[in-house]
């Protein structure tokens, strides 16, 4: 247990300053204050997820792959630090770095950040970061691919430590009866922006000859507007979320090494709340077929169903679209039937929408778009209520730290869905099969989560239980 004293309003020690629950008394004395950190907290959706929508889904794989190309000597390798790599390896390996990046600052940051009370100056550090990465890559031409690759680990790590300390501040800002609303719509507006800049991205590639530019240059613009959108967007949270005061036992609590001390005791810590350990368990398999479904859809449709780039870009903007109905839905079922109960019923949905994606005939994209319509539908809300039920299981005074646990879990294993999904595909030559063999995630996922008992783990760790979870 931290032995850091937390005021959450300023008050005295131990006030929350309704006398009442937690989360709700946590963002203010008054409902308009909740309501206004609320609405700064969407934002922060609203800024990021143009980089994962425009960038890291759509075009820069791409892109950074022909750079790369042009680097390379007449065998296909280039040579950074002078390893041989092959050139349409270069942006799963930056990719793989960037993660093994955030999984080493991550819990570093949630560690201070709990510490010290300060998660607003991480966020602007790390949303910064990342956007200025994400708006150099503008200057990303020739045969710079190492520039490309670097830009593309700082800025993706910068997102899985901004997304943690987003998180965090959930439990701070939204009562137990309200988070999976709450959730919900910061998913929502991120699928929002997701899909309006796409579009916007669309009309600008596939129409550059009449704006007078090149393919390229069309590209890097794309990719520095992504940058440039989610920087300026981060001024809204920044304005509208506050930190709330802590007072510290342990003079020396901000010093790096104690950040480092902290994480291992808050590794320690986690081992008494054995429930919240299997929901995070439940959630690393789960979440990680979904990510899978994500990252392999459009290798699938190419080259599977012999689909053109127009109909996946296409297909991957219907999926955005659609994921804001589908966690605002899931986040009116989720009221009515509770969080736990929602997500077993998208894990079911997921289940049953990649076993139909096996059968799908190849060269028809109108099978396609439905597989992509049903994918949106589950997409949005099975994340939204995933993280708003997790932040009833975190101790109170710990979100960061434990947040760090659960972005982890998010980021830090996504490369187990890629190896299975490469495996199956390397030992029976068939996408078809590979597609299929992530139903594994789901339905392991769904027993995991079956099992957990969340109102007692709610209990355990200290929180109040909703009325409906």
């Amino acid at each position: 247990m931290s032995a850091d004293t937390v005021d959450r309003t300023g008050g005295p020690e131990g006030s929350d300053g309704t006398g009442g629950a937690h989360g709700a008394g946590e963002a203010g004395g008054s409902a308009a204050a909740r309501k206004r950190e609320q609405h700064g907290w969407y934002f922060y959706d609203f800024a990021c997820s143009v980089y994962s929508t425009s960038v890291l889904t759509v075009f820069l794989g791409p892109y950074l792959t022909s750079i790369a190309k042009a680097a390379a000597d007449a065998e296909g390798f280039v040579h950074p630090l002078g390893i041989p790599v092959r050139a349409g390896s270069v942006f799963a390996y930056a990719v793989s770095i960037s993660v093994v990046l955030a999984v080493l600052v991550m819990p570093l940051a949630g560690a201070v950040a709990d510490r010290t009370g300060c998660k607003k100056p991480l966020l602007a550090v790390a949303a910064y970061l990342g956007s200025a990465a994400t708006a150099g890559m503008f200057f990303l031409n020739g045969d710079r691919y190492l520039l490309g690759a670097g830009l593309l680990i700082v800025a993706n790590a910068s997102l899985s430590v901004s997304m943690m300390l987003y998180n965090a501040y959930l439990p701070q800002i939204a009562g137990p009866e309200e988070r999976d609303r709450v959730s919900s719509r910061g998913w929502a507006f991120g699928y929002t922006s997701g899909a309006f800049v796409l579009v916007l991205n669309l009309v600008l590639y596939s129409g550059h000859e009449s704006f007078g530019i090149s393919e390229g240059t069309a590209v890097r613009i794309c990719l520095a507007s992504a940058g440039v959108w989610w920087g300026a967007f981060t001024l809204v949270p920044l304005r509208r979320l506050r930190d709330r005061r802590v007072r510290q036992a342990d003079p020396a609590a901000g010093r790096v090494g104690a950040g480092w001390r902290q994480l291992i005791a808050t590794l320690k810590d986690m081992r008494r709340h054995p429930l919240t350990l299997s929901f995070l368990l439940a959630y690393l398999v789960y979440n990680d077929g979904i990510q899978t479904v994500i990252s392999q859809a459009s290798i699938y449709g190419s080259e599977e169903l012999e689909l053109d780039q127009t109909t996946l870009i296409t297909a991957i903007l219907l999926v955005q679209v659609l994921a804001v109905a589908g966690a605002l839905g899931l986040g009116r079922l989720a009221q009515r039937f509770g969080a736990k109960r929602t997500i077993l019923g998208s894990l079911g949905a997921w289940t049953v929408t990649i076993g139909a994606g096996y059968f799908l005939p190849a060269g028809s994209p109108v099978w396609f778009y439905f597989l992509a319509s049903a994918i949106g539908l589950v997409l949005g809300g099975s994340q939204a209520l995933s993280r708003s039920l997790f932040s009833h299981l975190v101790p109170r005074g710990k979100e960061a730290e434990y947040f760090s646990a659960y972005e982890l879990s998010d980021r830090g294993m996504s490369w187990l869905g890629p190896l299975v999904f490469g495996l199956t595909y390397q030992l029976t030559g068939s996408y078809r099969d590979a597609i299929v063999s992530l139903v594994i995630f789901f339905a392991v996922g769904f027993v995991l989560l079956l099992r957990v008992p969340v109102r007692r783990a709610v209990e355990a760790a200290g929180n109040p239980v909703p009325t409906r979870i």
